[in-house]
């Protein structure tokens, strides 16, 4: 691959494999952990590739099987994580911020799937791909995720608007 190639790879690949590894990690300092590492397989990868969507496959593999390392290290089985997204700009409209905050309390595998799925507009099958797993596991993580969001949504719904008993007439 040479410079030019591996530069316009970068740029066009690189934000999506900083939110795919941020969505499975919640950390932005781990997601560009994984987007360089991911990008540093890149440049050194000697083989040509079969076309376009073959290397965004590729990289998208790379990016999930390193943000999974990171969440199997020990370190990060032994420190309380900080949850600095709750940090960071909260998106204009408030419904779209309570249904980010609802994905990103998720648990890793859903979240990934979901953001896989809805937000890069993959299909089952390159889901499942990109996770390495079977397509019916991902449709079933699919499937508890939205679950899991529906019930988390509708109960914060529900408590916005409860009235106190002694407010009605």
């Amino acid at each position: 691959m040479t410079d030019e190639a591996f530069a316009q790879a970068a740029r066009t690949y690189g934000n999506t494999l900083y939110r795919v590894a941020y969505h499975a990690l919640g950390s932005p300092h781990d997601a560009e952990d994984v987007m360089q590492t991911a990008l540093l397989r890149l440049y050194e990868y000697k083989k040509d590739f079969e076309s376009e969507e073959h290397m965004k496959r590729w990289l998208l593999r790379v990016a999930v099987n390193e943000s999974r390392k990171v969440l199997r290290a020990f370190w990060r089985r032994t420190c309380v994580p900080l949850e600095e997204w709750r940090d960071t700009a909260a998106p204009e409209d408030p419904a779209r911020a309570e249904a980010l905050e609802a994905v990103m309390a998720l648990e890793p595998k859903y979240r990934l799937a979901i953001y896989l799925y809805y937000y890069e507009g993959l299909s089952v099958a390159e889901t499942a791909a990109a996770m390495r797993a079977n397509p019916s596991t991902v449709q079933t993580w699919l499937l508890r995720a939205r679950e899991r969001l529906r019930r988390s949504l509708t109960e914060e719904k529900e408590e916005s608007v409860y009235v106190r008993p002694e407010a009605v007439p």
